[in-house]
């Protein structure tokens, strides 16, 4: 009787309630925060309340699984997919905290807890996505969803998918075989990692003649005296590690020694000590039969079914669309290096450990332009308010500081976020200078998202984090142009995080395909050398007067410098990595035939035998972006395509800045970024954009 009834339509979508751990409510982890907009009390937590925490936070999540997968009632989209969605709120709130400090603010003790919490999450993850009766009951809701509104049903497809992705649906045998490929994959990618950098810290070179060091810039010197002196030896060392080799490579007239270290960077773990391609081949191959057991024809088919571009077919076609537009120009770059070379008396084939050399020495004669003649203009506090303007004409947005909200270090300012009606969007946290404890780089993270339940919406912590250089006693922060993009670019992934609208957590701000997510970053690129933007803020910071137009042409003219050449090179390693995971067969070949054979269509330069780039290839073999380096590419298509509406209509239109707000920035990933893409420019992304930015085809 009772099924009937439930079949007639009494389906209960009430969350089901877990029988929670009892938790430490002195722990300030655990415990409510009264604070400003529920942010973190940072000077509250102290290292010792992590570890307890974190065990707290996991026991609940298990609890709140099994009172799905205990559920008397018949599955549902509420008391199964939003239950799911819900669940693991505690865990989520401590991991946002920890793992974003462990990059900004860490410390010794920090990286320890870390390996010790680190197998206790992915053992989480794994009891959860491979539960079979927690599957059974998305499935089910899968397979007979109702009525469900269109982010309901992006929630039910990303959690369905997300399981089947993850070897749900499989058989136990085939699941233990998944678990195999999963721990053998994690294994070799490791290896390979650890491979690529000792072959990379295997080879030096260094020199004891004066001579040969004496036409070096002084940074240059002082950094090899300084590399020798840390190994013990004499004179002057250049290893592999690019802030070393480029230099040389850059500004030493010594094609002997040149050659030498070309030749060792570009045979990096190919033979040798720390050989990489058998490993290169158990990775593919690997791969292959992962995807293969999930039931899809080669890796690069599984990687894009969650991506904008969705399949092999799309990315293949745009890589060699760009080829064949800027292939010539490319030739073009090259053939005027090397004129350029032999008018200086070059004889013979420009090689390319000749290239560096050549193409900064032509740099400095066309362009003079270098860092400190930018450098005054751009004084950070500028820059910011600079920042602050342009966010305010286009979306409205208004920043003030609020000194009652925590921050996690001194140097942190934290920021309330509102818009022109005086809602409340987010905390923004800004950390702006290097210290012992942060990372390299420059990133947005945030340390909560926003959502929407039973009602009450709750607002992104948004932090932006970067290590530009520090003021001193006598001259403030003066940012050069590539930090001032680098502001911009991460400004960008702010506002998708703080202009984010909608229910679910895992489908706001930029919880979005990842060849989407760096349209909102690179599209503000773009202001920088916009003159009528920087007319309203860019003055010298010690006579006031404004950035010369003369200037801001000349740093336009030397980013299109060889802009063809590097679009080639990038080119080159998409198609190689697509080739890589689009085999259908294992791969028993020659690694460096194969490269020469994927590479072929893109080569500039001569061909040198005896290199290869896949056995030292990190980014694809070890980090994450295999069948997708394309997204590199692909991202400044959107961009530049995306950008063009705006030179069209006005760089600050408000127009089309409320369309990229209503279409792409506050979507986030309810609904498939082609769509939302097509809603805003009107047609799907066209390459001719890049290609005039690039200053090609005049």
């Amino acid at each position: 009787m009772a099924v009937s009834a439930m079949a007639a339509g009494c389906a209960d979508n009430s969350i089901p309630k877990a029988q929670l751990p009892e938790l430490d409510m002195s722990n300030p982890l655990l415990a409510a925060w009264d604070t400003p907009h529920e942010t973190p009390p940072f000077s509250e937590i102290k290292l010792a309340d992590y570890e307890p925490a974190f065990d707290a936070a996991i026991a609940c999540s298990r609890a709140e699984v099994e009172a799905i997968v205990k559920n008397p009632k018949k599955p549902t989209f509420g008391n199964t997919i939003v239950a799911l969605e819900r669940q693991g709120e505690l865990l989520n709130r401590i991991s946002g905290l920890f793992f974003n400090l462990l990059e900004a603010d860490s410390s010794d003790e920090m990286q320890e807890i870390a390996q010790r919490v680190q197998p206790k999450l992915t053992e989480l993850s794994n009891d959860i996505s491979l539960d079979p009766e927690l599957f059974a009951r998305v499935k089910y809701v899968y397979e007979h969803p109702g009525r469900l509104k269109k982010e309901d049903k992006k929630l039910l497809e990303d959690t369905y998918k997300g399981f089947a992705r993850s070897g749900a649906a499989l058989s136990d045998a085939d699941k233990e075989l998944y678990r195999q490929y999963s721990s053998e994959l994690s294994a070799l990618t490791l290896q390979f990692g650890q491979n690529a950098l000792a072959a990379t810290n295997a080879f030096t070179l260094n020199i004891t003649d004066p001579k040969v060091v004496a036409e070096l810039p002084a940074f240059v010197k002082e950094g090899m005296a300084a590399e020798a002196k840390a190994r013990g030896e004499k004179g002057w060392t250049v290893t592999l590690q690019y802030p070393s080799y480029l230099p040389f490579m850059t500004y030493s007239s010594n094609r002997a020694l040149k050659e030498k270290l070309w030749r060792a960077s570009g045979s990096k773990a190919l033979g040798g000590e720390f050989d990489n391609t058998e490993i290169v081949k158990k990775i593919v191959n690997t791969r292959l039969k992962m995807a293969n057991l999930l039931g899809y024809k080669c890796y690069a088919d599984y990687v894009l079914e969650n991506r904008m571009a969705e399949n092999t077919k799309t990315v293949n076609d745009f890589l060699a669309e760009l080829l064949a537009e800027t292939k010539s120009y490319a030739d073009a770059d090259y053939r005027m290096v090397a004129d350029y070379a032999a008018s200086l008396g070059f004889k013979g084939e420009l090689m390319p450990w000749d290239w560096a050399y050549y193409t900064e020495k032509y740099k400095d004669e066309k362009y003079a332009l270098n860092d400190e003649l930018v450098k005054p203009y751009l004084k950070l506090e500028n820059v910011k308010k600079g920042v602050f303007m342009l966010a305010n004409k286009l979306y409205g947005l208004n920043f003030t500081p609020n000194g009652k909200i925590a921050v996690y270090h001194p140097d942190v300012t934290a920021y309330d976020v509102t818009d022109a009606d005086g809602r409340f969007m987010a905390v923004l946290y800004l950390d702006f200078f290097p210290r012992a404890s942060k990372r390299s780089g420059a990133w947005m993270t945030e340390f909560r998202g926003t959502k929407i339940e039973d009602g009450v919406e709750t607002r992104p912590l948004v932090s932006l984090v970067m290590n530009f250089t520090k003021p001193t006693e006598t001259t403030p922060s003066l940012l050069t142009f590539d930090e001032m993009e680098t502001f911009l670019h991460e400004f960008g992934h702010a506002l998708h995080g703080m202009l984010g609208e909608g229910k679910y957590e895992s489908l706001t701000g930029t919880s979005v395909y990842r060849d989407f997510v760096e349209l909102p970053s690179q599209i503000m690129e773009n202001w920088a050398t916009e003159k009528e933007f920087l007319d309203l803020w860019a003055v010298h910071y010690e006579t006031g007067e404004p950035i010369p137009a003369e200037i801001v042409d000349r740093i336009v003219a030397a980013q299109n410098y060889l802009a063809a050449y590097a679009n080639v090179r990038q080119l080159s390693f998409g198609m190689t990595d697509m080739a890589w995971h689009t085999l259908t067969e294992p791969f028993d070949g020659d690694v460096e035939q194969f490269e020469v054979a994927s590479m072929a269509p893109t080569q500039v330069m001569p061909v040198i035998a005896g290199t290869a780039m896949a056995p030292s290839f990190g980014h694809i073999f070890s980090g994450g972006y295999a069948a997708g380096y394309y997204g590199y590419k692909w991202a400044e298509v959107l961009e530049a395509d995306a950008f063009s509406l705006f030179k069209e209509k006005g760089i600050f239109s408000r127009e089309v800045a409320s369309s990229f707000r209503d279409n792409i920035l506050s979507k986030g990933g309810t609904e498939h970024p082609m769509k939302l893409y097509e809603q805003f420019r009107g047609h799907k992304p066209e390459t001719k954009a890049l290609i005039e930015k690039m200053g090609l085809g005049k």
